[in-house]
Protein backbone atom coordinates (compact mmCIF):
# COMPACT_ATOMS: atom_id res chain seq x y z
CA UNK A 1 0.00 0.00 0.00
CA UNK A 2 1.16 3.76 -0.99
CA UNK A 3 1.44 6.34 1.66
CA UNK A 4 -1.07 8.19 0.33
CA UNK A 5 -3.59 5.19 0.24
CA UNK A 6 -2.58 4.82 4.14
CA UNK A 7 -3.69 8.58 4.28
CA UNK A 8 -6.81 8.03 2.66
CA UNK A 9 -7.56 4.69 4.43
CA UNK A 10 -6.33 6.11 8.05
CA UNK A 11 -8.99 9.16 6.90
CA UNK A 12 -11.88 6.59 6.67
CA UNK A 13 -11.71 4.75 9.47
CA UNK A 14 -10.94 7.66 12.03
CA UNK A 15 -13.32 10.48 12.56
CA UNK A 16 -12.09 13.67 14.56
CA UNK A 17 -15.50 15.05 16.00
CA UNK A 18 -15.54 18.71 15.49
CA UNK A 19 -16.62 20.36 18.97
CA UNK A 20 -18.63 23.36 19.02
CA UNK A 21 -17.94 26.16 21.32
CA UNK A 22 -21.73 27.44 20.81
CA UNK A 23 -23.55 24.54 19.26
CA UNK A 24 -26.99 25.31 18.60
CA UNK A 25 -27.91 21.93 17.25
CA UNK A 26 -27.20 18.68 19.11
CA UNK A 27 -27.27 15.22 17.41
CA UNK A 28 -27.17 12.19 19.59
CA UNK A 29 -27.12 8.63 18.86
CA UNK A 30 -29.74 8.74 15.55
CA UNK A 31 -30.52 5.90 14.16
CA UNK A 32 -33.28 5.51 11.43
CA UNK A 33 -34.84 2.06 10.06
CA UNK A 34 -37.42 1.37 7.95
CA UNK A 35 -38.79 -2.07 8.58
CA UNK A 36 -41.65 -3.79 7.15
CA UNK A 37 -43.14 -7.27 7.46
CA UNK A 38 -40.32 -8.44 4.88
CA UNK A 39 -37.76 -6.35 4.78
CA UNK A 40 -35.46 -3.93 7.32
CA UNK A 41 -33.36 -1.29 5.62
CA UNK A 42 -30.88 0.97 7.87
CA UNK A 43 -30.86 4.23 6.74
CA UNK A 44 -29.02 6.13 8.94
CA UNK A 45 -26.60 4.49 12.16
CA UNK A 46 -25.18 6.14 15.05
CA UNK A 47 -24.81 9.63 13.95
CA UNK A 48 -23.58 12.21 16.32
CA UNK A 49 -23.23 16.27 15.21
CA UNK A 50 -22.75 19.63 16.43
CA UNK A 51 -23.33 22.59 14.63
CA UNK A 52 -22.65 26.14 15.68
CA UNK A 53 -24.62 29.24 15.94
CA UNK A 54 -24.59 31.11 12.09
CA UNK A 55 -22.73 27.89 10.87
CA UNK A 56 -22.54 27.14 7.46
CA UNK A 57 -21.98 23.19 7.09
CA UNK A 58 -22.84 20.78 4.31
CA UNK A 59 -23.69 16.81 4.37
CA UNK A 60 -21.75 15.72 1.19
CA UNK A 61 -22.19 11.98 0.61
CA UNK A 62 -23.70 9.38 -2.29
CA UNK A 63 -27.18 8.60 -2.82
CA UNK A 64 -28.42 6.64 -1.03
CA UNK A 65 -26.30 7.73 1.88
CA UNK A 66 -29.10 8.80 3.84
CA UNK A 67 -28.67 12.34 4.09
CA UNK A 68 -31.76 13.75 3.05
CA UNK A 69 -33.44 11.36 5.41
CA UNK A 70 -31.25 12.80 8.17
CA UNK A 71 -32.71 16.53 6.87
CA UNK A 72 -35.71 15.50 6.88
CA UNK A 73 -35.15 13.97 10.61
CA UNK A 74 -33.97 17.70 11.92
CA UNK A 75 -36.67 19.31 9.62
CA UNK A 76 -39.12 17.01 11.78
CA UNK A 77 -41.10 15.56 8.79
CA UNK A 78 -39.55 12.39 9.73
CA UNK A 79 -39.13 10.41 13.44
CA UNK A 80 -35.72 8.84 14.08
CA UNK A 81 -35.87 5.23 15.36
CA UNK A 82 -33.87 6.38 18.25
CA UNK A 83 -31.51 8.97 19.16
CA UNK A 84 -32.20 12.74 20.15
CA UNK A 85 -31.88 16.38 18.31
CA UNK A 86 -32.23 19.24 19.88
CA UNK A 87 -32.44 23.17 18.45
CA UNK A 88 -31.43 25.65 20.69
CA UNK A 89 -32.16 22.83 23.88
CA UNK A 90 -36.02 22.21 22.58
CA UNK A 91 -36.47 18.58 21.58
CA UNK A 92 -37.77 17.86 18.26
CA UNK A 93 -40.73 16.29 17.66
CA UNK A 94 -42.02 17.90 14.23
CA UNK A 95 -41.82 20.52 12.02
CA UNK A 96 -41.15 24.08 13.66
CA UNK A 97 -41.20 27.70 12.83
CA UNK A 98 -37.78 27.23 13.84
CA UNK A 99 -36.92 25.60 10.60
CA UNK A 100 -36.94 26.81 7.38
CA UNK A 101 -36.97 23.98 4.48
CA UNK A 102 -35.72 24.93 0.62
CA UNK A 103 -36.24 21.73 -1.35
CA UNK A 104 -34.62 21.05 -4.95
CA UNK A 105 -37.94 20.85 -6.60
CA UNK A 106 -39.73 24.08 -7.05
CA UNK A 107 -42.36 24.20 -4.33
CA UNK A 108 -43.43 27.68 -5.05
CA UNK A 109 -47.24 28.09 -5.00
CA UNK A 110 -48.43 28.83 -8.72
CA UNK A 111 -51.47 31.03 -7.88
CA UNK A 112 -49.61 33.42 -6.01
CA UNK A 113 -46.74 36.16 -7.01
CA UNK A 114 -43.64 36.60 -5.95
CA UNK A 115 -43.99 38.57 -2.96
CA UNK A 116 -47.21 36.87 -2.38
CA UNK A 117 -45.42 33.52 -1.92
CA UNK A 118 -41.98 35.10 0.13
CA UNK A 119 -45.31 36.47 2.74
CA UNK A 120 -47.36 33.52 2.75
CA UNK A 121 -46.11 32.04 6.39
CA UNK A 122 -46.14 35.57 7.65
CA UNK A 123 -49.90 35.45 6.93
CA UNK A 124 -50.84 32.39 8.52
CA UNK A 125 -48.80 33.49 11.95
CA UNK A 126 -51.17 36.72 11.85
CA UNK A 127 -48.69 39.41 10.68
CA UNK A 128 -49.45 42.83 9.60
CA UNK A 129 -49.79 43.62 6.08
CA UNK A 130 -47.57 46.37 6.36
CA UNK A 131 -44.85 44.49 8.40
CA UNK A 132 -45.46 41.78 5.82
CA UNK A 133 -44.69 43.90 2.88
CA UNK A 134 -41.77 45.49 4.92
CA UNK A 135 -40.44 41.85 5.37
CA UNK A 136 -40.82 40.78 1.90
CA UNK A 137 -39.58 43.73 0.32
CA UNK A 138 -36.26 43.50 2.04
CA UNK A 139 -35.84 39.60 1.07
CA UNK A 140 -37.00 40.59 -2.48
CA UNK A 141 -34.02 42.99 -2.29
CA UNK A 142 -31.72 40.25 -0.80
CA UNK A 143 -32.37 38.15 -3.49
CA UNK A 144 -32.44 41.03 -6.45
CA UNK A 145 -35.74 40.15 -7.75
CA UNK A 146 -37.74 43.69 -6.34
CA UNK A 147 -38.74 43.78 -10.39
CA UNK A 148 -40.61 40.36 -10.06
CA UNK A 149 -42.81 41.42 -7.01
CA UNK A 150 -45.78 40.92 -9.07
CA UNK A 151 -44.78 37.59 -11.10
CA UNK A 152 -46.57 34.60 -10.76
CA UNK A 153 -43.61 31.67 -10.64
CA UNK A 154 -44.49 30.27 -14.10
CA UNK A 155 -42.84 33.27 -15.43
CA UNK A 156 -40.00 33.10 -13.60
CA UNK A 157 -36.74 30.45 -14.61
CA UNK A 158 -35.80 27.79 -12.27
CA UNK A 159 -33.02 30.26 -10.48
CA UNK A 160 -35.00 32.87 -10.09
CA UNK A 161 -37.70 30.31 -8.40
CA UNK A 162 -35.39 28.60 -6.05
CA UNK A 163 -34.50 32.40 -4.94
CA UNK A 164 -38.13 33.19 -3.98
CA UNK A 165 -38.20 29.59 -2.68
CA UNK A 166 -35.04 30.61 -0.34
CA UNK A 167 -36.63 34.25 0.38
CA UNK A 168 -39.86 32.61 1.35
CA UNK A 169 -38.24 30.38 4.09
CA UNK A 170 -35.88 33.26 5.72
CA UNK A 171 -38.69 35.50 5.79
CA UNK A 172 -40.03 33.56 9.27
CA UNK A 173 -36.55 34.22 10.28
CA UNK A 174 -36.16 30.74 11.18
CA UNK A 175 -32.69 29.79 13.54
CA UNK A 176 -31.67 26.97 10.74
CA UNK A 177 -32.58 27.26 6.83
CA UNK A 178 -31.68 23.52 5.74
CA UNK A 179 -31.60 23.09 2.29
CA UNK A 180 -32.07 19.78 0.25
CA UNK A 181 -30.05 19.55 -3.07
CA UNK A 182 -31.49 23.07 -4.23
CA UNK A 183 -29.12 24.10 -7.02
CA UNK A 184 -29.05 20.08 -7.92
CA UNK A 185 -31.60 20.84 -11.34
CA UNK A 186 -30.25 23.72 -12.12
CA UNK A 187 -27.46 23.95 -15.15
CA UNK A 188 -24.29 24.72 -13.86
CA UNK A 189 -23.76 28.26 -14.63
CA UNK A 190 -27.28 29.04 -12.93
CA UNK A 191 -25.47 26.77 -10.20
CA UNK A 192 -22.46 29.14 -9.72
CA UNK A 193 -24.10 32.26 -9.66
CA UNK A 194 -26.56 30.81 -6.98
CA UNK A 195 -24.29 29.47 -4.58
CA UNK A 196 -22.55 33.10 -4.66
CA UNK A 197 -26.00 34.43 -4.42
CA UNK A 198 -26.58 31.92 -1.47
CA UNK A 199 -23.52 33.05 -0.03
CA UNK A 200 -23.89 36.62 0.23
CA UNK A 201 -27.56 36.13 1.90
CA UNK A 202 -25.35 34.10 4.12
CA UNK A 203 -23.20 36.55 5.63
CA UNK A 204 -25.99 39.15 5.71
CA UNK A 205 -28.42 37.16 8.03
CA UNK A 206 -26.14 34.80 9.53
CA UNK A 207 -28.71 31.86 9.68
CA UNK A 208 -26.96 28.31 10.43
CA UNK A 209 -27.75 26.50 7.20
CA UNK A 210 -27.33 22.74 7.00
CA UNK A 211 -26.91 22.14 3.30
CA UNK A 212 -27.35 18.66 1.40
CA UNK A 213 -25.14 18.38 -1.79
CA UNK A 214 -23.48 15.01 -3.57
CA UNK A 215 -21.25 17.95 -5.25
CA UNK A 216 -17.59 17.94 -3.94
CA UNK A 217 -16.82 21.80 -5.15
CA UNK A 218 -19.85 22.80 -4.23
CA UNK A 219 -19.74 21.91 -0.83
CA UNK A 220 -16.25 22.83 -0.42
CA UNK A 221 -16.96 26.13 -1.70
CA UNK A 222 -19.88 27.14 0.70
CA UNK A 223 -18.79 25.79 3.65
CA UNK A 224 -17.01 26.04 6.55
CA UNK A 225 -17.21 22.30 7.54
CA UNK A 226 -18.04 19.61 5.33
CA UNK A 227 -19.50 16.25 7.19
CA UNK A 228 -19.42 13.62 4.67
CA UNK A 229 -21.34 10.45 4.99
CA UNK A 230 -21.21 7.23 3.56
CA UNK A 231 -24.02 4.36 3.15
CA UNK A 232 -25.26 1.15 3.97
CA UNK A 233 -26.07 1.96 6.64
CA UNK A 234 -26.09 5.84 6.25
CA UNK A 235 -23.24 7.75 8.71
CA UNK A 236 -20.79 9.91 9.12
CA UNK A 237 -16.83 8.96 8.30
CA UNK A 238 -15.31 12.34 8.33
CA UNK A 239 -16.15 15.98 9.61
CA UNK A 240 -13.58 18.52 8.05
CA UNK A 241 -13.22 22.22 8.62
CA UNK A 242 -12.54 24.20 5.48
CA UNK A 243 -9.92 26.54 6.17
CA UNK A 244 -10.90 29.13 3.90
CA UNK A 245 -12.15 32.97 4.57
CA UNK A 246 -15.18 35.04 3.57
CA UNK A 247 -16.44 36.61 1.49
CA UNK A 248 -15.40 33.62 -1.39
CA UNK A 249 -15.00 35.13 -4.62
CA UNK A 250 -15.16 32.26 -7.73
CA UNK A 251 -11.35 31.94 -7.74
CA UNK A 252 -10.99 30.68 -4.41
CA UNK A 253 -11.85 27.66 -6.35
CA UNK A 254 -8.51 27.43 -7.60
CA UNK A 255 -6.59 28.18 -4.18
CA UNK A 256 -4.48 25.81 -3.01
CA UNK A 257 -6.87 24.72 0.22
CA UNK A 258 -9.82 24.31 -1.81
CA UNK A 259 -8.03 21.82 -4.32
CA UNK A 260 -6.76 20.03 -1.10
CA UNK A 261 -9.93 19.99 -0.13
CA UNK A 262 -11.66 18.60 -2.81
CA UNK A 263 -8.86 15.58 -3.38
CA UNK A 264 -9.67 14.59 1.05
CA UNK A 265 -13.66 14.83 -0.15
CA UNK A 266 -13.03 12.86 -3.08
CA UNK A 267 -10.66 9.92 -1.71
CA UNK A 268 -13.31 9.88 1.22
CA UNK A 269 -16.16 8.99 -1.15
CA UNK A 270 -14.30 6.41 -3.25
CA UNK A 271 -14.09 4.25 -0.37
Amino acid sequence: MTNQHAIEEKAVTSIVANRVTDPLILIEGLNKIYASRKSTFEALRDIHLEIGRNEFLSILGPSGCGKSTLLRIVAGLEDATSGDITVDGVPVLGPGADRGMVFQGYTLFPWLTVRQNIEYGLKLRGISVLERRAISSHYLRLIKLESFANSLPKQLSGGMKQRVAIARALANRPKVLLMDEPFGALDAQTKIDMQEMLLEVWEKEKTTVIFITHDIDEAVYLSQRVVVMAAHPGRIIADHQVDMAYPRSSEVRESADFLSMKRKCSALLKH
